[in-house]
Protein backbone atom coordinates (compact mmCIF):
# COMPACT_ATOMS: atom_id res chain seq x y z
CA UNK A 1 0.00 0.00 0.00
CA UNK A 2 1.55 3.44 -0.68
CA UNK A 3 0.31 6.56 1.47
CA UNK A 4 0.78 9.78 0.62
CA UNK A 5 2.57 12.62 2.98
CA UNK A 6 3.74 15.92 3.07
CA UNK A 7 7.11 16.09 2.46
CA UNK A 8 7.30 18.80 5.53
CA UNK A 9 4.76 18.19 7.76
CA UNK A 10 3.97 15.28 10.07
CA UNK A 11 4.72 11.92 9.02
CA UNK A 12 4.39 8.80 10.54
CA UNK A 13 7.08 6.95 12.50
CA UNK A 14 7.73 3.23 13.00
CA UNK A 15 5.76 3.29 16.06
CA UNK A 16 2.20 3.30 13.76
CA UNK A 17 3.41 0.06 12.53
CA UNK A 18 4.00 -1.35 16.05
CA UNK A 19 0.59 -0.08 17.05
CA UNK A 20 -1.04 -1.97 13.67
CA UNK A 21 0.53 -4.69 14.51
CA UNK A 22 -0.53 -4.90 18.05
CA UNK A 23 -4.15 -4.18 17.23
CA UNK A 24 -4.99 -7.15 14.54
CA UNK A 25 -4.31 -9.61 17.83
CA UNK A 26 -7.75 -8.27 18.40
CA UNK A 27 -9.63 -9.41 15.62
CA UNK A 28 -11.13 -6.60 14.78
CA UNK A 29 -15.01 -6.51 14.06
CA UNK A 30 -17.54 -4.15 13.52
CA UNK A 31 -17.40 -0.28 13.72
CA UNK A 32 -14.31 1.03 14.18
CA UNK A 33 -13.01 4.57 14.32
CA UNK A 34 -9.27 6.11 14.23
CA UNK A 35 -8.66 8.82 16.33
CA UNK A 36 -6.12 11.75 14.50
CA UNK A 37 -5.85 9.80 11.66
CA UNK A 38 -3.27 11.60 10.01
CA UNK A 39 -2.90 10.45 6.48
CA UNK A 40 -4.84 7.37 7.43
CA UNK A 41 -2.05 4.90 7.46
CA UNK A 42 -3.73 2.77 10.65
CA UNK A 43 -7.33 3.09 9.86
CA UNK A 44 -6.61 1.82 6.18
CA UNK A 45 -4.02 -1.06 7.26
CA UNK A 46 -6.71 -2.33 9.48
CA UNK A 47 -8.99 -1.85 6.86
CA UNK A 48 -7.63 -3.70 4.19
CA UNK A 49 -6.81 -6.75 6.75
CA UNK A 50 -10.29 -6.72 8.24
CA UNK A 51 -12.34 -6.01 5.51
CA UNK A 52 -15.67 -6.35 6.78
CA UNK A 53 -15.22 -3.43 9.41
CA UNK A 54 -17.08 -0.29 9.06
CA UNK A 55 -14.33 2.46 9.32
CA UNK A 56 -14.19 6.23 10.29
CA UNK A 57 -11.80 8.39 10.87
CA UNK A 58 -11.35 11.67 12.45
CA UNK A 59 -9.11 14.69 12.77
CA UNK A 60 -9.00 17.68 13.86
CA UNK A 61 -6.47 18.92 10.63
CA UNK A 62 -7.63 19.81 7.47
CA UNK A 63 -4.60 18.99 5.99
CA UNK A 64 -4.79 15.48 6.87
CA UNK A 65 -8.25 15.08 5.74
CA UNK A 66 -7.35 15.84 2.69
CA UNK A 67 -4.33 13.14 2.45
CA UNK A 68 -6.49 10.60 3.68
CA UNK A 69 -9.18 10.85 1.40
CA UNK A 70 -6.47 10.49 -0.69
CA UNK A 71 -5.29 7.24 0.27
CA UNK A 72 -8.39 5.92 0.74
CA UNK A 73 -8.84 6.45 -2.75
CA UNK A 74 -5.29 5.34 -4.02
CA UNK A 75 -5.43 1.99 -2.41
CA UNK A 76 -9.66 1.66 -2.97
CA UNK A 77 -10.67 1.23 0.48
CA UNK A 78 -13.55 2.08 2.32
CA UNK A 79 -13.70 4.42 4.68
CA UNK A 80 -15.70 8.07 6.25
CA UNK A 81 -14.00 10.73 6.93
CA UNK A 82 -15.07 13.56 9.79
CA UNK A 83 -13.14 17.15 10.03
CA UNK A 84 -13.17 17.76 14.08
CA UNK A 85 -11.94 17.68 17.30
CA UNK A 86 -12.51 14.24 19.01
CA UNK A 87 -12.92 15.38 22.50
CA UNK A 88 -15.71 17.28 21.31
CA UNK A 89 -17.28 15.53 18.38
CA UNK A 90 -20.80 14.37 18.69
CA UNK A 91 -20.84 11.29 16.60
CA UNK A 92 -24.06 9.43 15.50
CA UNK A 93 -22.76 5.88 16.35
CA UNK A 94 -21.22 4.47 19.09
CA UNK A 95 -18.30 2.00 18.13
CA UNK A 96 -16.42 -1.49 19.02
CA UNK A 97 -12.94 -0.88 18.54
CA UNK A 98 -11.36 2.47 18.88
CA UNK A 99 -7.65 3.16 17.52
CA UNK A 100 -5.41 6.06 17.85
CA UNK A 101 -1.73 6.70 17.93
CA UNK A 102 -2.53 10.12 19.58
CA UNK A 103 -0.01 13.17 20.73
CA UNK A 104 1.88 12.15 23.64
CA UNK A 105 4.59 14.35 23.84
CA UNK A 106 4.48 16.21 26.72
CA UNK A 107 5.00 19.70 28.06
CA UNK A 108 8.74 19.29 28.89
CA UNK A 109 9.98 18.32 25.24
CA UNK A 110 11.03 20.58 23.10
CA UNK A 111 8.68 22.23 20.65
CA UNK A 112 8.54 22.38 17.17
CA UNK A 113 7.12 26.44 16.15
CA UNK A 114 5.23 24.92 13.34
CA UNK A 115 1.35 24.85 14.22
CA UNK A 116 0.82 21.95 12.48
CA UNK A 117 3.22 19.88 14.14
CA UNK A 118 2.32 20.98 17.82
CA UNK A 119 -1.02 19.78 16.93
CA UNK A 120 -0.26 16.36 15.97
CA UNK A 121 2.96 15.05 18.43
CA UNK A 122 1.93 17.19 21.82
CA UNK A 123 -0.52 15.75 24.36
CA UNK A 124 -1.44 19.54 25.18
CA UNK A 125 -3.80 19.13 22.06
CA UNK A 126 -6.05 16.08 23.70
CA UNK A 127 -4.34 15.54 27.02
CA UNK A 128 -4.96 11.87 28.40
CA UNK A 129 -7.76 12.20 30.74
CA UNK A 130 -10.03 14.10 28.07
CA UNK A 131 -8.84 11.40 25.85
CA UNK A 132 -10.46 8.72 27.90
CA UNK A 133 -13.35 10.53 28.81
CA UNK A 134 -14.12 10.91 25.08
CA UNK A 135 -13.54 7.09 23.99
CA UNK A 136 -15.50 5.74 26.67
CA UNK A 137 -18.75 8.11 26.00
CA UNK A 138 -17.80 6.71 22.36
CA UNK A 139 -17.61 3.00 22.88
CA UNK A 140 -20.07 0.55 23.13
CA UNK A 141 -20.22 -1.46 25.72
CA UNK A 142 -17.56 -3.87 26.21
CA UNK A 143 -15.70 -1.74 23.38
CA UNK A 144 -12.24 -1.91 22.89
CA UNK A 145 -9.31 1.28 22.83
CA UNK A 146 -6.48 0.53 21.35
CA UNK A 147 -3.40 2.96 21.61
CA UNK A 148 0.16 3.50 22.04
CA UNK A 149 1.67 6.16 24.15
CA UNK A 150 5.12 6.92 25.87
CA UNK A 151 6.11 4.39 27.73
CA UNK A 152 7.49 6.89 30.51
CA UNK A 153 3.75 8.38 31.04
CA UNK A 154 2.60 4.81 31.84
CA UNK A 155 1.50 5.79 35.67
CA UNK A 156 -0.80 8.54 33.83
CA UNK A 157 -2.03 6.04 31.74
CA UNK A 158 -3.21 3.57 34.52
CA UNK A 159 -4.61 6.66 36.02
CA UNK A 160 -6.60 7.67 33.40
CA UNK A 161 -7.98 4.58 32.73
CA UNK A 162 -8.97 3.82 35.75
CA UNK A 163 -10.79 7.94 36.24
CA UNK A 164 -12.74 7.28 33.03
CA UNK A 165 -13.89 3.20 34.52
CA UNK A 166 -11.95 1.43 31.55
CA UNK A 167 -9.99 -1.51 32.59
CA UNK A 168 -6.26 -1.75 30.85
CA UNK A 169 -6.05 -5.54 29.33
CA UNK A 170 -3.27 -5.79 27.26
CA UNK A 171 0.16 -3.93 27.58
CA UNK A 172 3.28 -4.23 25.49
CA UNK A 173 6.78 -2.28 26.30
CA UNK A 174 8.65 -1.06 23.09
CA UNK A 175 12.25 -0.96 23.47
CA UNK A 176 14.91 0.48 21.06
CA UNK A 177 17.20 -2.22 22.03
CA UNK A 178 17.34 -5.08 24.52
CA UNK A 179 19.61 -2.84 27.28
CA UNK A 180 17.53 0.15 26.59
CA UNK A 181 14.20 1.81 28.57
CA UNK A 182 11.18 1.31 26.66
CA UNK A 183 10.29 4.19 24.69
CA UNK A 184 7.06 3.17 23.52
CA UNK A 185 3.80 1.29 25.43
CA UNK A 186 0.66 -0.44 23.33
CA UNK A 187 -2.07 -0.50 25.21
CA UNK A 188 -5.48 -2.16 25.13
CA UNK A 189 -8.09 -0.93 27.29
CA UNK A 190 -11.79 -1.88 27.74
CA UNK A 191 -15.30 -0.81 28.63
CA UNK A 192 -16.55 -2.57 31.19
CA UNK A 193 -14.10 -5.13 31.84
CA UNK A 194 -13.47 -7.18 34.71
CA UNK A 195 -10.07 -9.59 32.74
CA UNK A 196 -7.04 -9.31 34.22
CA UNK A 197 -4.23 -7.35 32.20
CA UNK A 198 -2.11 -9.77 29.96
CA UNK A 199 1.71 -8.50 29.94
CA UNK A 200 2.63 -9.22 26.45
CA UNK A 201 6.72 -10.21 25.48
CA UNK A 202 8.27 -6.93 24.90
CA UNK A 203 9.43 -5.99 21.11
CA UNK A 204 12.78 -5.01 20.50
CA UNK A 205 13.58 -2.85 17.27
CA UNK A 206 17.05 -2.93 16.94
CA UNK A 207 20.28 -5.76 17.09
CA UNK A 208 23.59 -5.00 16.46
CA UNK A 209 22.44 -1.95 14.62
CA UNK A 210 19.90 -3.88 12.15
CA UNK A 211 16.12 -4.40 13.14
CA UNK A 212 14.94 -7.66 14.83
CA UNK A 213 13.25 -10.55 13.30
CA UNK A 214 10.34 -8.96 14.86
CA UNK A 215 10.11 -5.46 13.73
CA UNK A 216 11.38 -6.50 10.17
CA UNK A 217 8.25 -9.03 10.58
CA UNK A 218 5.85 -6.48 11.57
CA UNK A 219 7.29 -3.87 9.17
CA UNK A 220 6.51 -6.90 6.21
CA UNK A 221 2.91 -7.67 7.19
CA UNK A 222 2.43 -3.55 7.06
CA UNK A 223 3.84 -4.16 3.60
CA UNK A 224 3.61 0.03 3.31
CA UNK A 225 5.23 2.58 1.31
CA UNK A 226 5.49 6.65 1.69
CA UNK A 227 4.83 8.90 -1.23
CA UNK A 228 6.19 12.56 -0.96
CA UNK A 229 2.87 14.85 -1.47
CA UNK A 230 3.52 18.53 -2.57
Amino acid sequence: MNFYQYKDGYRYTSDVMFLYDFARILRLSGDVLDIGCGCGILGLLLKRDFPSIGLTMIDIQEEHIFLADKNINSNALGAELILGDFAEYEFNKKFDFIVSNPPFYHERTKKSEDKRLLMSRYADFLPLKALFCAVFKNLKEKGSFVFCYDARQIEDIFAASVNAKMKICDICLVHPKDDKEALLVLVHAKKNSKSCAKIHPPIFVFENGIYTKKAKDIFQKADSRSVDCE
